[in-house]
């Protein structure tokens, strides 16, 4: 086990989430996929452009291409309409200068033409004449070839998960299926012989199971392929053996419970029978019984039981290290500083992830309140939260009006 060299005993998390990342080796399996099953996936390969976009050309509006023979065409120049332009409908005819086509948006501007008014800019004498209303200058309302996109240079990176805008330029660039990494298998179990499935009657001293089905709803929106073994009792023989099944399956393993120092927290020792335990409690709150390491042929993630807990550590640790794991390319998650409206209790030791509910007053500032009570096992504080009010590892209790550090939650958890 890596020695935690914080003077409590506890790893701090920037640590944590160093080491972990840093023993993760990202997957180099590749597949094709259409486009419509790309959403959510991350690249494989650098995307470069084989065209031009626009192609051509083309008007930004609907209205009249000009010959320009200087750098502006004067209000009140009179000239002859000789054709007309749609969209899909180039024409061959060359224009000279005295002469205009009727446009519409997004028509190739024909040969000759260098600049577009608005229709609402111009007189209609006649069915082929036009007097200008405005000033016209070279290049007005034209979208030159190759704006938005050039050919021959890499649009999207590899590493980029797919968005539903990149989706879109994938299409316009014609491209009909994407090269990426492959979904990552992950296995997720809970233990414990108290827990019970929704939907089954409690006896005395059970409770309903709501880790997993709070983990499978994150899993899902990163777009992973969730093998759920269920609720495994505390039995040491059961839970190796659900273990090396699960190892067989997953490229990761994922559990809640079972890693605290009850006498029936089996799930690091027999983490530590089968494979390799990297680290182990961490300077976190709420979430510090988390653990990391790596089984024979999968890597591990020891979740704590309490839900919110559960719920943290996997957004904190797990979903970074997920991401490396399918080739994504990472980013610092962006934290804006509030006002709390009121005290916040904290002791230092462990870096807080508060619930918080932010919003923005009527001078315009960012301020944030706690949900409430902020104990581990009350699931409520998450759902009624937007953000965690980020305390630092070393700082104590808040008073009302301090600034503090806010993280905003995101598509993991259901906000866009």
């Amino acid at each position: 086990m890596t020695d935690v060299c914080a003077t409590n005993g506890l790893l701090p998390l920037e640590d944590a989430i160093a080491q972990l990342l840093n023993f993760i080796t990202p997957l180099t399996d590749s597949q094709s996929v259409p486009l419509a099953q790309a959403a959510n996936r991350v690249l494989s390969d650098d995307v470069v452009s084989p065209l031009h976009i626009p192609l051509h050309d083309n008007s930004a509006m609907d209205g009249y291409a000009l010959v320009l023979s200087a750098d502006t065409l004067e209000l009140g120049s009179e000239l002859n309409v000789v054709a007309k332009v749609l969209a899909g409908h180039p024409i061959t005819q060359t224009l000279q200068a005295g002469e205009c086509a009727r446009i519409m948006t997004g028509g190739d501007i024909p040969q000759g033409c260098n600049a577009v008014i608005m229709q609402e800019q111009v007189e209609v004498l006649d069915d082929h004449r036009i007097r200008l209303t405005a000033n016209v200058t070279c290049g007005q309302n034209i979208r030159p070839m190759g704006q938005d996109i050039t050919k021959g240079d890499v649009i999207l990176a590899k590493g980029k998960r797919l968005n539903p805008a990149d989706i879109g330029v994938l299409a316009s660039m014609g491209l009909a299926k994407v090269k990426v990494t492959r979904s990552l298998n992950v296995a997720v179990l809970s233990t414990g012989d108290e827990l019970v499935e929704a939907g089954q009657a409690l006896a005395c001293g059970q409770l309903y199971e709501s880790n997993t089905p709070t983990l499978h709803a994150v899993l899902d929106r990163l777009g992973v392929n969730v093998l759920n073994y269920g609720i495994v009792e505390d039995d040491e023989a059961k839970l190796m053996q659900v273990f090396n099944q699960a190892d067989q399956a997953a490229d990761v393993v994922i559990t809640s419970g079972g890693v605290s120092v009850g006498e029936a927290d089996y799930t690091k020792k027999v983490l530590e029978t089968l494979g390799q335990l990297q680290f182990w409690k961490l300077a976190i709150k709420p979430g510090k019984p988390f653990a990391f390491g790596q089984l024979k042929n999968s890597y591990f993630i020891g979740l704590p039981g309490n839900p919110v807990s559960a719920l943290v550590t996997l957004h904190q640790l797990g979903l970074p290290m997920l991401r490396k794991l399918s080739g994504e390319s990472l980013y610092e998650k962006p934290r804006l500083t509030a006002i709390t409206t009121e005290p916040l209790r904290k002791s230092p030791g462990r870096c807080d992830f508060q619930r918080g509910i932010y919003q923005v007053n009527a001078q315009g500032q960012l301020e944030v309140k706690s949900t409430g009570a902020q104990g581990s096992g009350l699931l409520t504080s998450m759902s009624q939260a937007n953000c965690y009010i980020v305390l630092e590892q070393e700082r104590g209790r808040v008073a009302a009006g301090e600034r503090v550090s806010i993280e905003l939650f995101d598509a993991a958890l259901g906000y866009f």
